[in-house]
């Protein structure tokens, strides 16, 4: 036998023993259940042949025989619910074979070399991840006829598929980002689980391990009559003391799983499951990078891009041009893409976008009209624009709620209209505006001296004093830009309190309870002093873009992005942190005098 068949067997050997391990456990907790009966079933067949006679024994059969029918109930009880709750179910798009025939045929060839069962079907994730799930619970039986794109809805089929393989779950960037022979190798380990996953005993002990999961899932539901959560309580208390007692078997049972897979897959492509898995960390970063600054804002927005797996593409590529260590990898394009293996990867990827934003935002299951898709070329006018001005014109709602005037000059002309400049001379603190002016004019005036003159070291010298007088005066705190902060928040949590509640799918249908949407948050909530710099930005791309001639634009890397002079602005967010935390306005009206902003000007807002 080879090192690698050895490995395939002492790995099975290994999760078989757990497997057979946990249905020891089961076992007992059955025999616990029966042994009540079974001490009545002695009394009763003692007093019928005349053995166990007499007030001792008669009073035995008392106590025994009501206790024995109590335990039974309760144990029926307790199986029936680990029997019939059912167990999660990861939220996928289902892929049918019609759909993507050469991918069926793909997976079906590499279970045939790993002489393995072939998956029963295959779905595809928002995420970068691979793995097998069991479905054969009769609640998880064949999506409804109606028309949809995703498995939140629920199934409604009750027939039991006990013999069928696992589905096979498939992370929907590696399909964009991936090419045919790379997904083949990432996926190799994954279908080669379904070998073990067919041993009785392995499939026995996982269903009762999800059997217990969900058990206490069932037993920890709120809003049920006291008379239901005093028995909720006490299966959840018996599903969690039998969970707990398995749950280190269970562990290592799927560990012994994974490793047997892992080495029957050895022999399929595995020069070539090294690059794929180089891939795998760049298209999680990437998807990673798209989901957090470039979708995330236009969810926010109400608007959900429809091809954000195409985007992986274009923000990996966008990488590969900019990080000399991913050079090569654009070359990587020119081979066949794994999503040339479905009939409509355009379809496919808006069912996936859909249901990225429902997972990771908490959007409605459907669109509709608060709801709606937008493109990739939409997105600068549709998304960038439209958010700035939104953030721009909160941001003034704010200002006229504090009382803060248009113009703190008297002498001024009255502006009817918004300006930046109304931001600028309530943010900042002259003291500190004026330091960094003169710091600025000193290093100005340097340099002009190292121009004309050859003491440079002189105008070394000069040029540290300044900057030693600036490190040494630590930064002011503003109570401006805090009060400013304060109300920004408190504004954005009465726009969120009337916001319209997302779509919920109903109890009868939800194969989860969809009310702890989004499942999983991109990124903790945003501080004040954050939402303040954010909308302070906005303020100053507006005016750029109304009196400057700039335009938003979109970043595959870093989302959305002002364009001037046809080039991106990289340098605004340490100006606007510079005003905001520190009052000092002096940068950022040098970098408006320089781009040609002028901030006097109304702007538009919505």
């Amino acid at each position: 036998m080879t090192g690698s068949g050895m490995g395939v067997e002492a790995g099975a050997q290994a999760a078989r023993s757990r497997a057979l391990a946990v249905l020891r456990i089961r076992s007992r907790a059955v025999a616990v259940a029966l042994l009540p009966a079974a001490v009545a079933v002695v009394l009763l067949a003692g007093a019928s042949t005349g053995h166990l006679v007499g007030p001792a024994w008669h009073a035995a059969r008392w106590v025994v025989i009501p206790v024995a029918v109590l335990v039974l109930l309760a144990a029926c009880a307790i199986a029936l619910i680990v029997a019939r709750a059912r167990p999660a179910v990861s939220p996928t798009v289902p892929i049918a074979e019609e759909s993507a025939p050469d991918l069926y045929r793909l997976v079906r060839d590499l279970a045939d070399r790993l002489a393995v069962p072939a998956p029963s079907a295959i779905a595809l994730t928002p995420d970068c991840d691979s793995w097998l799930e069991d479905r054969t619970h009769p609640a998880h039986g064949p999506p409804p006829s109606e028309d949809r794109d995703d498995e939140l809805a629920g199934a409604h089929s009750l027939r039991r598929r006990g013999t069928a393989a696992p589905v096979l779950v498939i992370g929907s960037p590696f399909l964009w980002w991936m090419r045919v022979g790379e997904l083949r190798a990432v996926l190799a380990p994954v279908v080669a689980g379904t070998g073990p996953s067919a041993h009785p005993d392995i499939a026995a002990a996982r269903r009762f391990v999800r059997g217990l999961d969900a058990a206490v899932a069932v037993a920890s539901t709120p809003g049920r009559c006291p008379l239901t959560r005093v028995v909720c309580a006490g299966v959840g208390r018996v599903a969690r003391l039998l969970l707990r007692s398995c749950q280190e078997h269970a562990a290592q049972m799927e560990r012994g799983v994974a490793a047997a897979a892992s080495e029957r897959a050895q022999a399929v492509d595995y020069g070539l499951r090294i690059v794929a898995q180089e891939q795998v960390g760049l298209a999680y970063a990437g998807w990673d990078r798209l989901l957090t600054r470039v979708a995330l804002p236009a969810w926010r927005m109400g608007r959900w891009p429809s091809r954000l797996d195409a985007g992986v593409v274009a923000a990996l590529t966008e990488l590969s041009r900019r990080d000399r260590l991913a050079e090569g990898f654009a070359s990587r394009l020119g081979e066949r893409p794994a999503c040339d293996l479905l009939e409509e990867p355009g379809t496919v990827d808006e069912a996936a976008s859909l249901l990225a934003a429902r997972l990771f935002h908490g959007g409605p299951a459907a669109p509709g009209p608060d709801w709606s898709p937008v493109s990739w070329d939409e997105y600068p006018d549709e998304i960038v624009d439209r958010k700035w001005r939104t953030d721009a014109a909160r941001l003034h709602r704010v200002l006229d709620t504090l009382g803060v005037t248009r113009t703190t000059d008297p002498a001024a002309p009255t502006v009817d209209g918004p300006t930046l400049a109304r931001i600028l001379d309530h943010l900042s603190t002259p003291r500190r505006e004026a330091q960094t002016e003169a710091t600025a004019t000193a290093k100005a005036e340097a340099e002009a001296r190292a121009q004309t003159h050859d003491d440079s070291d002189d105008s070394d010298n000069g040029d540290n004093s300044h900057d030693g007088d600036v490190s040494d005066d630590p930064p002011p705190n503003n109570p401006r830009s805090a009060a400013l902060a304060a109300g920004i928040t408190a504004e954005l949590a009465r726009e969120g309190a009337t916001d319209t509640p997302a779509e919920r799918t109903t109890p009868a249908t939800a194969l989860w309870d969809d009310a702890a949407l989004p499942l999983f948050p991109l990124q903790p909530p945003r501080t004040a002093r954050e939402l303040l710099a954010d909308h302070v930005t906005a303020m100053v791309c507006c005016a750029a873009m109304d009196t400057a001639g700039a335009s938003p634009g979109l970043d595959w890397l870093d989302g959305p992005s002002l364009i001037v002079n046809g080039e991106r602005a990289t340098d605004l967010s340490p100006r606007v942190l510079s005003l905001v935390e520190d009052g000092d306005a002096a940068p950022l009206r040098i970098w408006l005098r320089e781009s040609g902003i002028r901030p006097e000007k109304p702007v538009r807002l919505v």
